[in-house]
This record gives structure tokens, C-alpha cells and sequence, in this order.
């Protein structure tokens, strides 16, 4: 786009993007943006986040400021984000290892003849000599734009997905104190945002938090019994044929989940940083372009993925805490639809989290005590009875109501008087300790408190002790699930470096001398094996997606998919790259005879109209 007097961010959303309006706060940040001033902002996944620092990005073009230069941590997805750019007739380009030299150099020039409106790096890229002596000629030359930094959690060791490199980028308000920067990221607490203000210099940034609501999730924690029969039950009878991600820890339990899968005859892949870098590029390229793709994973992929169909993300293993599982569910259901955010949890699932973080050779014991913090803060989340929703949003400072789309609304989960039984767990726990001199873990404590003579008991005479027996109403499941809400609780900690010992803490007490009663989270013998009682999210994404459709419409969409298919593999780049699902619906509803029908078509913007529109015609009013 030539210099001159800049569009209006409205007319550039309609123009290029084919939007007709800004949601939630993009207008003001655009505005705000556009009109050089620096920001942090904070939006959900799906959000629109990069429409934020796009549209300022060719508005500050055109009036002859020059390049915007966005700082993307994952170089794999560069290519379909500046793709994305092309097909809306933005000019952008991407600089990473991947290129030649030659390649390089001649992007270093078009930037130099003002010819690119938005440059993609990683900010390793950032660093280098050579990049920084590129800013700096564009810089002499009035031609550096904005700085927009993606993903921006990352620079923060209170975030999820701390990576050194981000501490670097200190370097653009030191070397560019007049550019304006832009941070964005889909997750942050208060103590990651104040990080991320520290680190990257924007303690005068206007800050832009959006509400952290995604209502089109539904979420659901279940108490893992059969954890691989669960999964497979529940992708069956909720999402089959559907796109979703699975998350593991281990690298070799992801092979394990991805082999079960494809043996059930689903489609299914593995996806772990022990791959080598060409298997799992190519592996991310098929979910991103396939249909009905399941991505069995370590946490190593995820970030920036624009997939808008992911119906559902399982998690067979806890997260670490609730930014982690916040963003990775957030990889649902970005178009908006009903999608499944559904994970099992145990007690050793505590426990390892728990010993992760304690036997750390290379964390500060603030480090460790802050991580502590948020895994309780994630078990409180697992263990509670009233809605998912607003547990999550309160971590997050945000008020709201029950949402009546978690499990708990929807199933609400019967609880009991376990005032008697914690008494007994904990009394249990405290004797053991009094009478050995040392702590014991789980397992042992269960024993003793339903009266099991094994030798470990005997070798201790742990049988001699009053507890002995004294819990042998409950089942095993029934005292694990009670173990857990007093971890939940803060009134036993597991001690990782002791063997994953169980000891009290200063909250038992109170339940100890008959002070408080204790309303847990019922847990039957049995749990966890009933099956859901609400409707499966598979008919209601189709009955919310389709259900307006006729039949001629129905034929015509079945079209515009096959048609946008063959285009997708002519550009190497995505389907919902060329045209959402949604934008395929309105046309196949509109049934369009001319190009002016098209007009107006959320996502059709002035280039795709010009390049598609006939195409889009003729499969439309083509018969069957």
C-alpha cells in the first residue's frame, strides 16, 4: 500500500478483513495503537488479538511511518500467519532460519525500499548483530513502525511458558525509546503482568484486559480412574470424526495415547520435542490442513496454533498450573462453537506436579514457593463443587455467574459431611508420624485407616495405633478423593523431597479440634465410570453450525469445502486461511448469483472478493 493519508482502522477491517465491526475492546486499542502510543493487552484466545497490531500495523504504513515488526516465539507458524496476510493483500514476510542468504538479503532490501507493511522474527532473530543493525538503518530512516510483541507471557518466569529469549527484547525500548510497543498475550496473572511490564519497559503502557470468558467452553474434571478408557469413551460418544488435542507429560506416554487412538480407528498423531524438527513441522502442517485430526502432545506444541475448529483439548495429565491449563483449553473452539475442555486428574497427579517443582536443582526457593502457590491453586479448581467458570475467572480478578455450561452447573456433584472422615485422615497422619518419628505416604496411611494387616504395618506397628481400622466404611477411591480436598485445602502438604511423605498442615487444625465441618465433593467406589447425562457437544456444535441450512444450502457448502480444499493445498497454507467455516455458511446460506451478492459477507475483504468471487459464483450456482 502506498503512503498517504492512512484509512480508518473501520475501513481497513471492512476493506481488508471483511469485517463490518471491531469486538470487545479492538476498536480502542487499534486506536490507541495507530495513534503511536504503547500498550499491553491481555485477550482470550479467539479473542482477535492480532487484528490488534494488523491494522494499526497498515494504518502507520500508509501514513509513511514504515514496518511494523512482530516478535512471534515459534518460527513454525510464521509461514501460515504471513500467508494469512497475502491472501487478504497485506504485504508481510517472515525472516528466520529457514531462508537462504540470498533469501534474507533480499527481504533486508524490500524492508529498506518501505515495500513490507508487517515483518514476522523470533525474537532469538532480534538479538543478532545483523538484526540489530537492520532496525537501525530503518530506524535513520523514519521507517520503523511499531513493535508488536506476541506472546508476550513468555518473557515472565511467573508465566507458564517462561523463555529466556524474551528478556532480550528489553533491548527495542533501550535502542528505539520513540518506536511504539505493543505486548499481547492470552494469559497472565497479576503477578506475570507485573513481570512482563518490568521486562519489556512498559511501565507507561496503557493496559487493555479483556474479560477472560470463553462461554462456548465447556468445562469438565473428572476423577481419573481407567484414564486411556475414558479418553477413548469420550472422544467416541462426544467428538468423533472431530479435530481436538490431547495433552500428556511424557513423551513416551504421548506415543502411548497416539497409538491407542489410531488403533481404535481414529486419527490421531504424537507431537514431543524428542521428534525430529522436520517430523513435527510436518506433523503440526497435516492437523492445521486435516480434517478430524487428532494431536496427542507434550506442552511443546500449542502456541499460536490458529486451528478455529479444535472441538475439543483433553488433558490426561494436570497442568501445572491454571495459566497453563487456561491457555491450552483456550485452543478450543476459536470459531466460537461449542467445544470440550475435559481433563481427569488424581491424586498422584498432585503428587507429581508437587515433586517437579520440589526437587528443582535450578529454581530459587521464592521460585518454588510461587509455583506451589499456583498448583494449589489449580487442585482448588479441580476439587470445587460450584461452577468451573467462575473459579477460573476469579484467579484471574474477573467476576462473573454460574454458567450453567461446566460440569458442576450442569451435573452438580453431590457433596457430604466428611467432617467425621477428615478428623480421621488427619488424626491418622499426625499418630503415625508421633509414634515413628517419620512421615509415610498415601498408600500406607489408606491401610491403616481401613485396617489392612500388611507388612509395612506390621514392621512399624501401625496396627497398635487407635486409627488402625477406623475408616473401613470407606473404599480406597472414596478416602483418595478426601486426601485430595484436604490437599485442595491446605491441610496436608505431600513432601516430594521425603518420598512423597504426607505431613499436616497449620489449616488441619481447626478441623482436628471439631471447629469447622468440612462439605466435600462426594466420591462413590465407583466414580468416575457414569457416563455424562448432558448432550453431546458433537450435536451441538452441528445444530448451532447448520440447523438454518436447507438442502440447496447444505449441497452448496458441501461445495464451497471441497473447492476451498483444492485451493488451500494450491497455497500450501490451511483451509480456514482462505475462508472460515463461517464465512463458507453465510455464503452457502446467501446463495449468491453475482459478485455484489458477496459483498458485505463477514471475511470476504476487497482482495478475496477479487480473487475468489467468480470462482465462489460458479461453484455456488453450478447444479448438481
Amino acid at each position: 500500500m502506498s503512503a498517504g493519508a492512512p484509512a480508518s482502522p473501520l475501513d481497513i477491517l471492512g476493506e481488508v478483513f471483511g469485517y463490518n465491526s471491531f469486538r470487545g475492546p479492538q476498536e480502542a486499542i487499534v486506536n490507541h495503537a495507530v495513534a503511536g502510543g504503547d500498550a499491553l493487552v491481555l485477550m482470550p484466545t479467539g479473542g482477535g488479538k492480532s487484528l490488534c497490531y494488523q491494522i494499526p500495523a497498515i494504518a502507520r504504513q500508509q501514513a509513511g511511518h514504515g514496518v511494523t515488526i512482530v516478535i512471534s516465539p515459534l518460527i513454525a507458524l510464521m509461514h501460515d500467519q504471513v500467508g494469512a496476510l497475502h491472501e487478504a493483500g497485506v504485504s508481510a514476510a517472515f525472516l528466520n532460519s529457514t531462508q537462504t542468504q540470498e533469501e534474507s538479503s533480499a527481504l533486508e532490501k524490500q524492508l529498506l525500499r518501505n515495500e513490507l507493511t508487517l515483518l514476522y522474527a523470533a525474537p532469538e532473530r532480534i538479538n543478532t548483530p545483523r538484526m540489530k543493525g537492520l532496525l537501525s538503518s530503518l530506524h535513520e530512516r523514519g521507517l520503523l513502525s511499531l513493535f508488536a510483541i506476541d506472546e508476550a507471557h513468555c518473557v515472565s518466569q511467573w508465566g507458564h511458558d517462561f523463555r529466556p529469549e524474551y528478556r532480550s527484547l528489553s533491548l527495542l525500548h533501550e535502542s528505539f525509546p520513540d518506536v511504539p510497543r505493543m505486548a499481547l498475550t492470552a494469559t497472565a496473572d497479576a503477578l506475570t503482568r507485573q513481570d512482563m511490564v518490568e521486562r519489556l519497559k512498559l511501565e507507561d503502557a496503557r493496559e487493555f484486559i479483556s474479560s477472560f470468558d470463553r462461554p462456548n467452553i465447556r468445562y469438565s474434571i473428572v476423577e481419573k480412574t481407567d484414564p486411556t478408557r475414558q479418553l477413548l469413551r469420550f472422544i467416541e460418544t462426544e467428538h468423533a470424526g472431530e479435530a481436538g488435542i490431547v495433552y500428556c507429560q511424557s513423551r513416551k506416554r504421548v506415543e502411548e495415547i497416539a497409538d491407542m487412538l489410531q488403533d481404535a480407528g481414529l486419527k490421531a498423531m504424537a507431537y514431543h520435542a524428542g521428534l525430529d524438527a522436520s517430523v513435527r513441522q510436518q506433523r503440526q502442517d497435516r492437523f492445521l490442513r486435516d480434517d478430524g485430526m487428532i494431536m496427542v502432545a507434550t506442552i511443546a506444541f500449542g502456541m499460536g496454533i490458529d486451528k478455529p475448529d479444535v472441538r475439543f483439548v483433553a488433558h490426561l495429565d494436570m497442568p501445572k498450573n491454571i495459566e497453563g491449563y487456561y491457555q491450552e483449553t483456550g485452543r478450543a473452539g476459536r470459531d466460537g462453537l461449542p467445544a470440550n475442555a475435559w481433563m481427569v486428574y488424581g491424586l498422584q497427579d498432585v503428587v507429581n506436579q508437587r515433586r517437579m517443582i520440589d526437587t528443582s536443582e535450578v529454581a530459587s526457593e521464592e521460585f518454588k514457593q510461587v509455583m506451589r502457590g499456583k498448583l494449589d491453586a489449580l487442585l482448588t479448581l479441580a476439587e470445587d463443587t460450584h461452577c468451573r467458570r467462575v473459579s477460573l475467572l476469579r484467579y484471574f480478578g474477573e467476576d462473573s455467574q454460574p454458567c450453567m455450561n461446566c460440569d458442576n452447573c450442569l451435573n452438580p456433584p453431590a457433596v457430604w459431611d466428611a467432617t467425621d472422615a477428615a478428623r480421621k485422615m488427619l488424626s491418622c497422619i499426625y499418630r503415625v508420624q508421633q509414634a515413628s518419628g517419620i512421615s509415610f505416604g498415601a498408600g500406607h496411611i489408606m491401610d491403616i485407616l481401613r485396617g489392612k494387616a500388611t507388612d509395612k504395618v506390621a514392621q512399624y506397628a501401625h496396627d497398635k495405633l487407635s486409627t488402625f481400622g477406623i475408616g473401613a466404611d470407606l473404599a480406597e477411591a472414596q478416602w483418595r478423593g478426601v486426601l485430595r480436598q484436604l490437599i485442595a485445602k491446605n491441610m496436608v502438604r505431600v513432601d516430594s523431597e521425603a518420598f512423597s511423605t504426607l505431613e499436616l498442615l497449620p489449616d488441619a487444625r481447626a478441623v482436628l479440634r471439631g471447629e469447622v465441618s468440612l462439605m466435600l465433593r462426594e466420591q462413590a467406589p465407583g466414580a468416575g465410570r457414569k457416563k455424562r447425562s448432558s448432550k453431546p457437544t458433537k450435536t451441538s456444535v452441528k445444530g448451532m453450525a447448520e440447523a438454518s441450512l436447507n438442502a440447496g444450502a447444505l449441497e452448496r457448502l458441501g461445495r464451497l469445502k471441497a473447492w476451498r480444499a483444492e485451493v488451500a493445498r494450491e497455497h500450501n497454507l490451511p483451509a480456514f486461511v482462505i475462508f472460515h467455516d463461517a464465512t463458507l455458511r453465510a455464503i452457502a446460506d446467501k446463495a449468491p448469483q453475482n459478485l455484489a451478492d458477496l459483498e458485505g459477507i463477514s471475511g470476504m475483504g476487497s482482495k478475496k472478493l477479487h480473487a475468489y468471487g467468480a470462482e465462489v459464483i460458479r461453484v455456488c450456482t453450478a447444479l448438481a
